[in-house]
């Protein structure tokens, strides 16, 4: 079963949820705030485990569920009956009957079997304001026993009336010494694969383990970085093939430009410095030294910024294939 202590980095909010267990001064409401994938709901399943635990292990300074207790083992097969999963019908909100069945609706009913009554709303962000309405009424009088858990991924979507009944805990970005640990101790992730990992992470530990284990993430890497060692002797032809093939990765199309990006950090670094040890596609070094020295700063400055332009055309809805085609013309043009 997860304990705190398997939480990567987030020292903070660690602490805080910790010490409000221990002191037994824990809030109503939380709101835990974070990118998607970051860890909210794992974060968010061990404070409720915690809360829920009939012999809590103190042992090590830290309290930590302690994975034995009845409590605990229906946590872990899911079917805690005082830890509610708030669910939406519509994929793309929640809406005001979601709350007045799920939490509005049960609240004042006691807890079945446990000090407290959890309710967990996962992707907070898409409640409406409706939903945030009706909402409000238990958060400014809840039951002694309740803790709600807010997890968003956008802090202004929530009203201000909410955000002030709440706790917020913003989660930070995990260290890559962390990341990279972490990858290559508990996923036996080589050294080299965990690095490129990380970097793609930037600090999100849930998207660090997503690439690290997906078969997809290693093929489109392959491929653009072949298109980048050899697209200088490329066709326009091609060039127009190599983004027909883009736009058939089920990848999100930002991990690709992510891609094409530290492939460009390292041919900056190691014109720079001359130095190979700090690059992340290290494995590549002679194809880096190879661009590094026929492309002039300017040349790779002008690069950097075509691949900025390309994310804001594509987020503004402008064709894919011509955004793209721009795009591997200035890379050709520059490298």
């Amino acid at each position: 079963m997860a304990k705190f202590a398997d939480i990567i980095g987030q020292e903070q909010i660690k602490e805080h949820l910790q010490n409000a267990l221990k002191m037994n001064k824990v809030s109503h409401a939380y709101i835990l705030n974070g990118e998607r994938n970051s860890g909210k709901e794992f974060i968010a399943k061990i404070f409720a485990s915690a809360l829920q635990c009939e012999k809590a292990d103190v042992s090590s300074g830290m309290f930590e569920p302690c994975g034995e207790c009845h409590s605990c083992k229906q946590m872990a097969g899911k079917n805690q009956p005082d830890v509610i999963y708030v669910s939406h019908e519509k994929p793309g909100s929640i809406g005001v009957e979601d709350i007045r069945m799920q939490i509005n609706g049960n609240v004042a009913i006691k807890p079945y079997s446990s000090p407290r009554k959890v309710y967990l709303i996962n992707e907070g962000e898409k409640m409406t304001v409706q939903a945030q309405n009706a909402l409000l009424k238990t958060l400014e009088e809840p039951p002694e026993y309740t803790v709600i858990l807010i997890l968003t991924t956008n802090l202004e979507s929530l009203l201000p009336t909410i955000l002030s009944r709440c706790v917020v805990l913003n989660m930070k970005p995990v260290k890559d010494s962390q990341a990279k640990k972490f990858l290559m101790e508990s996923m036996q992730i080589p050294d080299y694969k965990a690095d490129i990992c990380v970097a793609f992470a930037r600090g999100n530990i849930g998207k660090a383990k997503l690439l690290a284990s997906s078969e997809e993430f290693d093929h489109v890497k392959e491929e653009a970085v072949t298109l980048l060692k050899y697209i200088n002797d490329m066709e326009i032809s091609e060039i127009v093939a190599a983004v027909k093939k883009i736009n058939e990765y089920k990848l999100d199309v930002n991990d690709y430009f992510d891609i094409l990006a530290i492939w460009y950090r390292d041919v900056l670094l190691f014109k720079a410095t001359n130095d190979a040890n700090h690059l992340i596609f290290k494995e590549e070094i002679q194809y880096i030294r190879r661009v590094a020295d026929r492309s002039t700063y300017e040349g790779i400055e002008k690069v950097i910024e075509a691949l900025d332009k390309s994310k804001q055309r594509l987020n503004a809805n402008v064709n894919f294939d011509l955004t793209m085609e721009l795009l591997l013309l200035t890379i050709k043009e520059n490298s």
